[in-house]
């Protein structure tokens, strides 16, 4: 591994001083090296979730006066709760591969009185004749419990202490 970085610390130098054949795009050490990283196939990348997860069915259970204790019942805790203005709470989201997101999300919504007066951001409550119901059925099937067959060892101690140790 250490000779993988010098060698992109070599080609990096190579890179910022002139050689015009590796593209415009990369002028500097600092652009070079994690964009090499990036296009290497052997770094696992994961994928990364931040934030509150807030779906479109949430946000249309929001409604005007609804209490702040109600508004952290469906869309969680704040992601950031300002101490500055208390009445204003943001849902951050963001989803991606490594440190690159691919999606970003923000919903902000602000209360006076305690009571929610509004909502921004990127989604908002859908009118009610755009809403599309959906209704999921959960249903849980559980297979009939069978006992597993007895090694030689256990039918052994069954056999001697008469099955006193049994559950």
């Amino acid at each position: 591994m250490r000779k993988l970085l010098i060698f992109i610390t070599a080609l990096a130098t190579v890179v910022s001083t002139g050689c015009s054949s590796f593209g415009e795009s990369m002028t500097s050490v600092a652009d070079v090296v994690p964009n090499a990283l990036d296009r290497a196939s052997f770094i696992y990348r994961p994928t990364i979730q931040q934030g509150n997860v807030v779906n479109q069915e949430q946000v249309n259970e929001l409604q005007p006066g609804m209490s702040k204790r109600q508004v952290k019942f469906l869309l969680g805790s704040p992601m950031i709760n300002d101490v500055f203005h208390a009445n204003r709470w943001d849902y951050a989201y963001t989803i991606g591969v490594g440190s690159r997101p691919s999606e970003i999300r923000r919903i902000t919504v602000f209360f006076e009185d305690d009571r929610l007066v509004r909502i921004t951001g990127d989604m908002r409550p859908q009118p009610e004749s755009e809403r599309v119901e959906v209704k999921k059925e959960v249903v849980v099937t559980v297979p009939d419990w069978e006992p597993g067959k007895k090694s030689w060892w256990r039918r052994a101690v069954d056999t001697v202490t008469f099955g006193a140790f049994d559950e």
